[in-house]
């Protein structure tokens, strides 16, 4: 994490030991989904964004080095955004909540943060980044796989009102066909 970055973690999250337990440090900085629930059904929305601009954004910039450098970082990253398709910046969001529990932990327990391979086996920067390029690299392919499921589940859904149903009295959408009169005022 460059100093910057630190500096605002740091100055944000305060004392860590005054939260119970690490869900609360996630909940601080807004990355955490929202839920929308209803009666018989609940579903996760995009993240909360409650919490401080600045603490997000320095985790988000930090999630996505980090994912050059730590493989458990990038295997997940790919995982995201390959296998289930999601867009780039959603899976740095749930990066920067896993950077950030994984943070609190550390500062919690006070142990520096160590990079490990996929098996826990610690390992340095240098192996961190050539691991990453080699096993966990995302290419363009790989994006450009999801851009037309993203869109058609966009064309399935509707994205206004006009798509959908109207009863049989409701006025026709678009220009009239009557023309307008106009008459001068004396």
């Amino acid at each position: 994490m460059a100093t910057i970055s630190a500096a605002v973690v740091l100055g944000a999250l305060g004392n860590p030991d005054r939260f119970d337990n690490l869900a609360g440090v996630r909940a601080l900085t807004g990355l955490t989904p929202s839920l929308d629930e209803s009666g018989t059904s609940s579903r996760h929305g995009p993240p909360t964004k409650a919490g401080d601009p600045a603490l997000r954004e320095a985790l988000f910039g930090a999630a996505d080095r980090a994912r050059e450098l730590d493989p458990t970082l990038a295997a997940r990253y790919q995982r995201l955004v390959v296998t289930e398709g999601k867009h780039h910046n959603s899976a740095v969001c749930t990066l920067a909540a896993t950077l950030v529990t994984r943070l609190a932990a550390c500062w919690r327990s006070r142990t520096p943060y160590q990079l490990r391979d996929l098996d826990s086996t610690p390992i340095t920067v240098e192996q961190g980044r050539a691991i990453c390029a080699e096993q966990y690299a995302v290419t363009d392919t790989d994006r450009a796989k999801n851009r037309p499921r993203r869109a058609s589940k966009r064309l399935k859904q509707g994205t206004s009102r006009r798509g959908q149903e109207s009863p049989d009295d409701a006025p026709e959408v678009g220009p009239s066909t009557v023309k307008a009169t106009w008459r001068k005022v004396a």
